[in-house]
């Protein structure tokens, strides 16, 4: 995000007998808007959770309990799939199941598997629960009693299905049992579509989040005192010291209830600004994720004909509101809602949910989806028999070195009583075992390589063996040396101490007196 510039100038003080209290922003003061992994994360880790349960919704709908791919295909756009169908069921291989009919079909027809049916049966089985839609019977009331008309438009309230949980068929299974709350209208002159209306209002569900926190904690609280909001920056945010002022003065302004009627406040009033503020933070404390898309607050907001006042209060106010760019889209989070990322309140559809995309997040090991070039299954089982035959190898070769190891030190101990002639031979021996053994070890690191759950401990091991195996034969071949210098020493010596006497043999006769 782009640094945004505020100023803050002081007005001439009011009339005394004035409660408004007016500001003017203008480009001068930087403020630095930093991102929060943590909300980013809750917005992104339902990436797809739409287009999921809208195309499992329609298999389940189906007959068969399937679809072929081409029917998918052409209902792309309604269902939201922002990839191919072929690549987005594919990525999904825990929910998806894709198939030939009858073994002799060219078209994959797409199926459910049983682990999701198992968290769509629990699904409708909580849908069903009449804990569950007295709940969200009294979030579509209350989102009813915000509006001055006391109606909302159905085009407006399919928008907010998803973030109020309504189940699908709402119209059916969840209006009909509430009489008393509202109904479904149209308009006389039926220049609009149908609406929802309020019946009948219900005080107590006319008090804001905010009023029951400090009713709670105050006795002599009374309508129209100051109540501030709960302020979470972000790590590492730094507010100008002019906005920090000007934000705890108007954490003192009075507090006007989002269900009370404020049009006799100006548009540029700073109660005003808090009354939409406080509008804003009730709404998106009634929807059950505690967030929800950047264009259906500004409808709704449009709606209600404060969507400009939407706009500041998103902007002004970071510490209560955070604005989400992941997903490709803008979603709008209620900072006081998540603590670490999380949602501190616990709903019974944001866990199923969670189910939901648990199971997305799993991948099956024995899933080969056909059709598919090459299948990864297939693949991993040659590389497995590979790994398996390639360790059997390096286990005989291990044998096979333990082995020449153990003659060769035999050899050693016998090395003193070889004559010249056999340590000659014995050198070419020991250069052919160094090069044997060199192989051998050659061949133990490559096989040995990618099976290494220590590494470099093979290696290394490999290398010691190798290298002890050259210097043993090294040594024997010194050794060897040694006893051939010995042996020809020895040879000269006694050739001439014999030379010595056969000259002497021959000269005594000569020496001796007749």
């Amino acid at each position: 995000m782009s640094p945004l510039r505020f100023i803050f100038i002081s007005l001439p003080k009011p009339h005394p007998h004035s409660h408004h209290h007016y500001r003017t922003f203008i480009d001068g003061t930087a403020i630095r808007w930093v991102r929060d992994r943590g909300l980013d994360h809750a917005v992104e880790r339902e990436k797809n959770l739409i287009p999921m349960i809208k195309l499992k919704n329609l298999i389940k709908s189906e007959p068969s309990n399937s679809l072929p791919i081409s029917i998918i295909a052409e209902k792309r756009d309604s269902l939201k799939i922002p990839t191919r169908p072929i690549e987005f069921v594919r990525k999904y291989p825990a929910i998806f199941q894709e198939f030939l009919p009858g073994g002799t079909g060219f078209q994959p027809h797409i199926r459910l598997t049983p682990e999701v049916l198992d968290i769509d049966v629990e699904e409708q089985f909580m849908y069903q629960s009449e804990s569950y839609k007295q709940q969200v019977a009294d979030r579509l009331l209350k989102l009813l009693m915000l509006c001055r008309t006391n109606k909302l438009p159905l085009t407006l309230v399919e928008r907010l299905k998803w973030d109020v949980g309504l189940p699908e068929d709402y119209q059916q299974s969840l209006i009909p049992e509430f009489p008393d709350y509202f109904r479904i209208g149209v308009a006389k002159d039926r220049s609009s579509g149908p609406f929802l209306e309020l019946v009948c209002w219900i005080s107590e569900m006319g008090t804001s989040v905010m009023e029951k926190k400090v009713m709670n904690g105050k006795s002599d609280y009374s309508k129209g005192m100051p109540i501030a909001f709960p302020m979470h920056l972000s790590r590492g945010f730094e507010m100008d010291k002019n906005m920090k002022k000007w934000e705890d003065d108007w954490q003192k302004l009075p507090y006007v209830s989002p269900y009370e009627n404020a049009t006799h406040l100006p548009p540029k009033d700073d109660e005003s600004d808090k009354w939409a503020v406080a509008v804003l933070h009730e709404f998106l404390h009634i929807l059950a994720p505690k967030k929800t898309e950047r264009e259906n607050v500004l409808c709704f907001g449009e709606y209600l004909g404060i969507r400009s006042r939407f706009k500041r209060a998103l902007l002004y106010h970071p510490g209560i509101f955070y604005m989400s760019s992941k997903n490709e889209t803008h979603t709008v989070v209620l900072k006081e809602g998540y603590k670490r990322g999380l949602l501190t309140e616990n709903h019974p559809l944001m866990n199923m949910r969670s189910k939901y995309i648990h199971l997305m997040n799993t991948l099956k090991e024995d899933s080969k989806p056909i059709s598919v070039p090459g299948g990864s299954g297939s693949a991993k089982k040659q590389k497995q028999k590979q790994t398996t035959s390639d360790s059997k190898e390096g286990d005989k070769e291990e044998e096979g070195s333990k082995e020449e190891e153990g003659s060769i030190e035999e050899e050693e101990n016998e090395g003193e009583l070889y004559h010249s002639s056999d340590v000659e031979e014995d050198d070419d021996d020991s250069k052919q075992g160094v090069e044997e053994a060199v192989t051998i070890a050659n061949n133990r690191r490559r096989s040995t390589k990618p099976y290494s759950d220590k590494k470099g401990r093979g290696r290394n091991s490999e290398r010691r063996s190798a290298e002890k195996h050259s210097g043993r034969t090294r040594g024997r071949s010194s050794s060897s040396s040694q006893i051939s210098l010995k042996t020809e020493n020895h040879g000269r010596s006694s050739r001439g101490r014999s030379n010595l006497s056969s000259s002497r043999g021959r000269s005594m006769p000569n020496d001796t007196p007749s």
